[in-house]
């Protein structure tokens, strides 16, 4: 299995102990890191996302982020418009994309107490990628 990791550069206090989890979870699956793209946001994701899924050497990719509340909504809408192209895109190329962002809503505290939620998504498209070879098409 080669996955590819999108990880946002923004809350990189965060991320990078989510990348670092990621890769550590990807060994433990035998499932080899396809590439590592770093954007500046998680609502900047979406053309790394859509490339990535093109290529041939890439059978999913997993999403790293932190979306960490603030003054407004804004969060809010950032995730929930990333979430919404990650499924799209996912459906569109048939493989599998791995929703290891955290948030909306949460405080820096508690996304330091979801850094394993990157695991989870490198684990989620281990079992999706498995699934899909069992049922075939």
């Amino acid at each position: 299995m080669k996955i590819a990791i999108v990880v946002s550069d923004f809350n990189y206090d965060v991320t990078s102990l989510m990348l670092e989890r990621a890769k550590n979870q990807l060994e433990a699956n035998a499932a080899q890191l396809a590439a590592e793209v770093h954007v500046p946001g998680v609502f900047d994701m979406g053309p790394a996302i859509k490339r990535l899924l093109k290529r041939k050497d890439v059978d999913a990719v997993v999403l790293i982020g932190a979306v960490i509340k603030g003054e407004t909504l804004h969060d809010e809408v950032i995730t929930h418009s990333t979430a919404q192209l990650a499924a799209r895109l996912a459906v569109k190329f048939d493989k599998p994309v791995g929703l290891g962002i955290t948030g909306p809503g949460m405080t820096h505290e508690q996304a330091m107490e979801r850094l394993d939620n990157a695991r989870n998504a490198v684990d989620a498209v281990v079992r999706m990628l498995s699934t899909l070879r069992e049922i075939g098409g």
